[in-house]
């Protein structure tokens, strides 16, 4: 009997990693894994990528990262930190109108948005607010709405003492009593309806910009060297859209696990968020309405370029 020597040993051992290393890169299994990173703001209407796996394909995993404020989130698509991020019109205009490589692929969420009073206080109509602290997070689609609602009541920010404040820390401010009233976005009006410390002065859609709210957005670079990730992710995100808004339940649970808010909050917020995904007519000229006022306030210093920022074109052909 022949005892194998090391060198025949170390031979076999070599030629049977090569052959096992040929069959993973030849296996249809391990060409497909691929993980999406996908950014979302701390807010019940950005929880849609929390559903997403639920509709990715085999192999295929999403990773989920939570941002705090909008900037953080569009930053982290123009770096490439993430793949695609969900937050504000109003961070993606800025983006785009400073020339950075952001586009919007879909459509996120309508309405989200409210204007708060303190439960204690006398404010019943929006020109009650003149002389008031108002929370406001800057730079945020909020912030915008409230100007050009300002603008209708004729009206300027200086009729208001703004405070900045985050999202998540303006329900605790109210019941602070360090603000009068804040343009929030949910769960946070859910939040002061629920423990009784505010209630709603007005849900701010009435300007021509209606509803429109967050988007989902991706870089120019991913959509020119990798279309096919778009494809697939537009898709999972019109599934999971799709299915929070006819599962309310489903909604409501997610919600309260990702934004670990009770249940009553979460309730009184959620009929007002609409998760979608269409880009159509309409959410174009919103969001060229949007942008005129944005440069009109010189809160940018020219208009983005839109046929960069809403491919629409490119767009369809992704999703057909």
């Amino acid at each position: 009997m022949t005892h194998p020597t090391r060198r025949s040993v170390l031979k076999r051992t070599a030629a049977l990693a090569a052959v096992t290393l040929t069959g993973m890169r030849l296996s249809p299994v391990f060409a497909q894994q691929r993980v999406i990173k996908v950014g979302t703001l701390k807010l019940i209407h950005g929880v849609t990528p929390y559903f997403y796996s639920k509709f990715a394909p085999a192999g295929t995993t999403i990773e989920v990262i939570p941002f705090e404020s909008p900037t953080d989130g569009k930053n982290a698509v123009v770096t490439g930190t993430v793949d695609f991020g969900i937050y504000g019109l109003a961070a993606a205009t800025l983006g785009a109108a400073a020339g950075e490589p952001v586009v919007i692929v879909g459509a996120a969420c309508n309405r989200g948005m409210a204007i708060v009073a303190a439960a204690s206080s006398k404010l019943t109509t929006f020109t009650d607010l003149k002389g008031k602290r108002i929370g406001i997070w800057p730079g945020s689609t909020q912030e915008v709405v409230f100007m050009d609602r300002l603008a209708t009541e004729k009206m300027t920010l200086r009729d208001v003492e703004v405070v900045r404040v985050s999202f998540s820390d303006m329900a605790s401010a109210l019941a602070r009593g360090d603000l009068d009233a804040y343009v929030g976005a949910e769960p946070a009006p859910g939040i002061s309806l629920a423990n009784g410390t505010g209630r709603i002065l007005e849900y701010p859609y009435t300007t021509p910009t209606g509803s429109l709210n967050m988007v989902l957005t991706s870089s120019e670079a991913m959509l020119k060297k990798d279309p096919e990730k778009v494809r697939a992710l537009l898709k999972i995100h019109r599934a999971a859209s799709e299915f929070a808004m006819s599962d309310k339940e489903a909604f409501i649970a997610m919600a309260m696990q990702r934004l670990g808010q009770q249940r009553r909050s979460i309730e009184l917020a959620a009929p007002n968020v609409e998760l979608t995904w269409r880009i159509d007519d309409k959410f174009v000229t919103q969001a060229r309405y949007y942008g005129s006022q944005m440069l009109e306030r010189k809160q940018i210093r020219a208009l983005p370029d839109y046929s960069r920022l809403i491919p629409t074109a490119t767009l369809s052909a992704l999703s057909s």
